[in-house]
């Protein structure tokens, strides 16, 4: 049986060693986020939001405390199984794309899908259907390099959809695009929350932020403040 908690982390600690020096990025941190939230993750450099998103994104372990994902508990596994959850469980959004220069949006899109042993056609069949619903079906035989930086991310935003992920997890999503466009992007965001997509990301930038219904702060390794978001969510610049 499922969880209703998409992801529970509960007293993680993260320390980095470096010969007999200890770096503690992560104090005893505490976060739910129930199925369909649409989270925010902020904190200034060295807060320790980036250790976080990699422990939450099966990219690093914790030194200790435990971690669940989706029901399942992640903490312990080792490289092979991490690598298999995320695969199955998450999505990910990067700030620079990350497409395969060479390929069709289609393609890239369908990666994951080729990784997780699907057939071509179903594989296809699939991404069509994610370009579908980020509005890029009709350049799904377009290169990167015919693509606007919008329509790029949107690409990488079906990529990360197309294993239907329990979470969508986007680290600075709009950090290379134009005010108007991390709009347009940040409209989708909002879509694919409208419709059910769990989201948690991860931003310098207050105005970026405020897109999220919750917003939670870092500082020095620990959880200052987890609050709702007020008012206007829609997207603005300062």
């Amino acid at each position: 049986m499922s969880s209703a908690l998409a992801l529970d982390l509960a007293q993680i600690t993260k320390t980095y060693k470096s010969g007999s020096l200890e770096v503690p990025a992560l104090q005893g941190v505490d976060l739910r986020v129930e199925r369909g939230e649409y989270v925010a993750i902020m904190g200034p450099s060295g807060s320790g939001k980036s250790t976080m998103m990699n422990i939450i994104g099966c990219l690093d372990r914790p030194t200790t405390g435990s971690y669940h994902l989706d029901g399942e508990d992640v903490s312990r596994l080792d490289d092979n199984a991490l690598a298999t959850i995320r695969l199955r469980k998450l999505g990910f959004v990067f700030q620079g794309f990350n497409l395969l220069a060479r390929t069709d949006a289609l393609k890239n899109v369908a990666l994951p899908l080729f990784y997780a042993g699907i057939g071509a056609r179903e594989r296809d069949r699939r991404a069509m259907a994610t370009l579908q619903e980020v509005g890029l079906a009709d350049r799904a035989r377009h290169k990167p390099s015919e693509l606007s930086g919008g329509q790029q991310q949107r690409v990488a935003i079906a990529r990360a959809l197309v294993n239907d992920p329990a979470v969508l997890l986007a680290d600075e999503p709009t950090g290379n695009l134009d005010t108007r466009t991390s709009a347009d992007i940040m409209s989708l965001f909002d879509a694919l929350h409208a419709g059910g997509r769990t989201i948690i990301m991860v931003t310098h930038d207050e105005s970026i932020a405020r897109n999220a219904r919750r917003i939670v702060r870092l500082l020095d390794g620990r959880i200052v403040a987890d609050d709702a978001v007020a008012g206007d969510r829609s997207f603005t610049s300062f």
